[in-house]
Order: structure tokens, then sequence, then C-alpha cells
């Protein structure tokens, strides 16, 4: 995967309004007036966003007689999902020695001190 589309991803997800966007998109196909609705924001401030998750391939826009509906494109958010997935093996390494040191610590009863925390 290019580094620029992982790039577009984050940035596009970097933002609540447009995370919001994809999760009502996630329910279905939503026109742009209807995406507006929940926010105080105009229609021209939710093309924005919209502009920003289509170039990130999050979002594509149909045409339905005089409808424009957007639809959620996740492909896009798998690539980021599988990125993420490569540091899952370190904080289960992190949280596996921490376990450990809780369980000595336990072991040394109520009165370990932190002179006893490496």
């Amino acid at each position: 995967m290019a580094a620029d589309v992982l790039d577009a991803t984050f940035a596009a997800l970097a933002d609540p309004t447009r995370r919001a966007i994809l999760a009502r998109l996630r329910e279905g196909e939503a026109t742009v007036t209807e995406l507006a609705a929940p926010f105080a924001m105009t229609q021209p401030g939710i093309s924005k966003h919209l502009r920003v998750l289509e170039r990130a391939g999050l979002v594509s826009r149909g045409r339905d007689a005089q409808r424009r509906p957007c639809r959620l494109e996740a492909a896009p958010l798998k690539d980021a999902v599988d990125w993420l997935a490569n540091y899952r093996s370190y904080w289960e390494e992190s949280y596996q020695k921490l376990d450990a040191l809780l369980g000595e610590l336990n072991q040394n009863g109520p009165d370990a001190t932190e002179r006893d925390i490496p």
C-alpha cells in the first residue's frame, strides 16, 4: 500500500466530523443534506469534509436522478487496520511484561514498596 494513501486515510480520520460522517454512511447512502442535519454546520462545510473523505477514497458519490447520494468505501479503512495490526505484537508483549510485573508485585504482598519495582 502506498504511503500517501495511508496518510490520506489517517488525515481524513483525524477529524471527529469526518468520523461521524463515516459512521452515518455505514448505515447506508445519504445525501449532503442528510449528512449535514445532525451538525451545526452549513452544507458547504459538510461538502468540504466530504471532499477530504473522497480524496482519501473513503467516500464516493453516485447519481440517482436529482440526488447525489454519498456512500462509504471501506477498503482504505481495512488498509489502515492492517497497518495498525503490525503493532499488535508490540502491545501484546508490553501487556505481558506488565502482567508479569503485577504478578511479581502481588506475590510480594501488600508490603511491596516502590523500590521493588524494576
